[in-house]
């Protein structure tokens, strides 16, 4: 008897690390629900938590709610978070730019902005395949850990300025620690 609580205890004492460390972080994860299906996102307060704070917020006002992707352009990126659907809107609060070395890869989130460094608001976009030149210029905030798929299904937008006509929208965006 001796023997088996032992062996328990060690057993326990190599998984259970292993497996809070594949853990979610429920509070730093958003639900993106398309018309295709649920987009996992890992939010990353630790390069950009100005923004995540700020997306949070927004997220829980449910201001994301019904907005269209209004720019999206084949192999570079989907661009949402316009409440007007022209792609000059926002809430109305600028942040300064939290630039890191993280590298923009298939699925990243970064915030949109004019060319103005600190006028990101609440557009951001997700790309969908690696791109280096943005590196560094944009403020990199979350990474899609599930859902890809439904990503890639966003309608497309017209050749050069990815204007999209009957764009796709988000049906919600929750924080995963607020889903019951």
């Amino acid at each position: 008897m001796l023997l088996r609580r032992l062996i328990f205890g060690i057993i326990l004492a190599v998984t259970l690390p292993a497996m809070q460390a594949g853990a979610i972080d429920l509070e730093n994860t958003i639900y993106l629900e398309l018309k295709d299906g649920r987009v996992t996102i890992e939010m990353r307060p630790d390069l950009a938590p100005t923004h995540v704070a700020r997306i949070k917020e927004l997220v829980r006002e449910k201001f994301y709610d019904g907005i269209v992707f209004h720019r999206v352009i084949k192999d570079f990126m989907a661009q949402t978070g316009d409440p007007t659907g022209t792609g000059t809107g926002g809430s109305g609060q600028h942040l300064d730019a939290e630039f890191s070395s993280e590298k923009h890869l298939r699925g990243a989130l970064s915030m949109a902005r004019a060319a103005d460094p600190n006028s990101a608001d609440s557009q951001f976009f997700i790309v969908f395949k690696a791109a280096p030149w943005l590196d560094g210029q944009y403020t990199l905030w979350g990474q899609v850990t599930d859902g890809m798929d439904a990503v890639d299904k966003i309608k497309m937008g017209a050749a050069g300025s990815g204007a999209v006509s009957d764009p796709d929208k988000i049906i919600s965006m929750r924080i995963a620690a607020d889903v019951k």
